[in-house]
């Protein structure tokens, strides 16, 4: 096994078509489903999209099934993601997408319909209430956030975790998982109210949106 490299070198093996599994989430090695990723948006994806509305920022986009899928709806939509390769699969699609941290400065601020949070990248960074403080920060007041969940009962965990293809290994990063039982406590920090929680034949999805503004503060 190599020396550590970094998490997108590692992901673009996997874009590319090479097996990759994600160490430390479970006792055993797990098999990423980057097959899924890299095809079209299937029954389940599309029932989550259907919670996204107007204008929609795709969090973590991945290779672009879920933006491309919107965008033959009509949706205005913009990916966005770390890693090159993901971008560069992502607009061969036909989606407009962006190379960016989603922790740093991005498009249309405080002005997005939607943010679609899918595929689990709740979990980026391994603090799921850091992260939707600042996506409440994206959305408009109005707007949405779609949020892929972990069944009941999952609460909330935090792992460090490598990928692993071949006979490369990433350095080890942060991610969580948030179950459904663990979201009001951690959108309520977050400024946020659960609207809507949905269970589509095992796949949970929340609808969140910005609470009440705080008052300004009088001189």
């Amino acid at each position: 096994m190599s020396v550590g490299v970094g998490f997108a070198s590692v992901f673009t093996d996997a874009l590319r078509g090479e097996a990759c599994t994600i160490v430390g989430m479970a006792p055993e090695p797990q098999i990423m489903p980057v097959h899924r990723w890299v095809s079209t948006a299937d029954a389940s994806d599309r029932a989550v999209l259907a919670h996204c509305t107007g204008a929609t920022i795709d969090l973590g986009c991945g290779p672009g099934r879920m933006a491309e899928h919107l965008v033959g709806r009509g949706v205005v939509v913009l990916g966005v993601d770390l890693v090159p390769e993901a971008v560069e699969q992502t607009r061969a699609r036909g989606v407009r997408a962006l190379q960016a941290d989603m922790f740093g400065p991005l498009p249309g601020e405080g002005r997005w319909s939607t943010a679609l949070l899918a595929d689990g990248n709740v979990g980026v960074g391994g603090d799921p209430l850091r992260l939707l403080r600042r996506v409440r920060g994206l959305i408009a007041v109005g707007g949405r956030i779609v949020v892929d969940l972990a069944p009941p009962g999952t609460g909330l965990q935090v792992h460090t975790v490598r990928l692993r293809t071949g006979d490369r290994q990433s350095r080890p990063f942060p991610w969580a998982v948030l179950g459904v039982d663990a979201l009001a406590s951690v959108a309520a920090s977050a400024g946020l109210e659960v609207d809507a929680v949905h269970d589509h034949d095992g796949r949970w999805v929340a609808l969140l949106s910005r609470g009440p503004e705080e008052p300004a503060c009088l001189a």
